[in-house]
């Protein structure tokens, strides 16, 4: 390993930091951090600088919104599911596309897509963004290292215990499981049963998919009214890893790469920071020369790098980028996990969905799960910095191996 790293202790300092600041999506907390953020980068060598883009700063309004298209659809259409007369045909068609309405805009706000409702019927406000400039300001190729700073609301719905109970009363059913639990498909797929039950005329369907549609919606209450977490280990770890890889490239520069170190605003309204910064900046970043390294919730006690990602549709990472990540942790005597695919969503989703050569590192506990997920538990006390000094050395040793291959070789 070349170079120093930095002192844990200056990672745990910054964490306790960050962590005290009230920093929901898009948000004056946001701001707040985004700007400490960018000084302390400033500090360690970087030119650093805070953008300012729109955002909404929620997901549980647009999914809310849509969900209650598909019950009020559900509703509608139920009307029309007995009977012939004229009116019966007529409240189906509606219903059904009322629903339909609702399952699109779910579908492309969960898959990082153009975040359409949204845009058009939601208000939006400022997010900030972290964009540091680092490694070779004049090499042809980039390595971005992407990690956010806002933290998401509390619910119940993430509450691990049904899961842990789960997997110490199956262990072998559990240990079977390669992905994360599909906490979308529900959202999703209650507006999608009204759809098919419009279209067949099934009361059961209909019945179905509006009571999913309901509870879908009144979900997402539940998330607006929670607290906002600390959001130590989601994900003021990813960071704290850019501030060290920042140290690092301080003490010891590389050459033949440019490393620009990103930490984006409103990651959890569903990747609206990072939406914002590839518009801003995908134009000037080649395919050909740019790679992405998303570093989210790295501190469980172990370091994971994952297979894929995707709230409906799995996206894969590309196995050669993959497999230098894993090169450069076996060098280093990291223990690194795989073989877990997420299905939730990171910013490093837009960049992959983008074409860019694409890799997520992140950590989970013993079930597989990132430690005190959008919980209030998620304090930097908790934090494991063990496994992030582990993603400091790790993600250090990515740039400098292609700094000087010059590839994924």
């Amino acid at each position: 390993m070349h170079g120093a790293l930095p002192d844990p202790a200056d990672l745990e300092a910054s964490l306790h930091h960050l962590a005290a600041i009230e920093r929901p999506s898009a948000s004056e907390g946001e701001e707040h951090a985004a700007r400490w953020i960018a000084a302390r980068l400033e500090d360690l060598g970087c030119a650093a600088r805070v953008e300012e883009e729109r955002a909404h700063g929620t997901y549980w309004w647009p999914l809310g919104i849509a969900a209650a298209a598909g019950a009020a659809g559900g509703a509608l259409a139920s009307r029309g599911s007995r009977g012939s007369r004229r009116g019966c045909a007529l409240s189906r068609l509606a219903g059904g596309a009322l629903a339909a309405a609702g399952a699109a805009a779910i579908t492309d706000d969960i898959t990082g897509g153009r975040l359409w409702l949204r845009r058009a019927l939601l208000p939006r406000r400022p997010t900030f963004n972290v964009v540091a400039q680092a490694g070779d300001g004049d090499a042809r190729r980039t390595v971005v290292l992407v990690a956010h700073h806002d933290a998401a609301h509390t619910s119940r719905l993430f509450d691990p215990r049904p899961v842990r109970a789960f997997a110490d009363r199956f262990p072998d059913v559990y240990a079977r499981f390669t992905s994360t639990p599909p906490l979308m498909w529900p959202v999703v797929g209650g507006p999608s049963l009204v759809v098919l039950g419009a279209l067949t005329g099934s009361h059961a369907l209909l019945r179905c998919g509006t009571w999913m549609s309901a509870g879908a919606a009144a979900a997402m209450a539940e998330i607006a009214t929670g607290a906002v977490v600390p959001g130590a280990n989601d994900n003021l770890t990813g960071v704290a890893t850019l501030l060290g890889v920042a140290h690092a490239l301080r003490d010891e520069p590389v050459e033949g790469l440019a490393v620009l170190l990103v930490s984006t605003g409103s990651e959890e309204s569903f990747m609206e920071g990072m939406q914002a910064f590839a518009a801003r900046h995908f134009a000037s970043l080649p395919v050909e020369t740019t790679h992405f390294l998303c570093v989210d919730t790295v501190g469980s006690p172990r370091l994971v790098l994952i297979e894929g990602e995707g709230m409906l549709r799995m996206h894969s990472y590309p196995e050669d980028f993959k497999a230098l990540v894993r090169a450069c942790a076996d060098r280093a005597g990291i223990a690194l996990d795989g073989g877990v695919t997420f299905r939730n969503a990171t910013d490093a989703l837009i960049a992959l969905k983008a074409g860019y050569p694409t890799v997520m590192l992140g950590s989970f506990d013993r079930y597989r799960m990132p430690a005190n997920y959008h919980a209030p538990t998620d304090t930097a006390a908790n934090v494991d910095l063990g496994t992030l000094h582990q993603a400091v050395a790790l993600c250090t040793a990515v740039v400098r191996r292609m700094a000087s291959r010059g590839a994924l070789s």
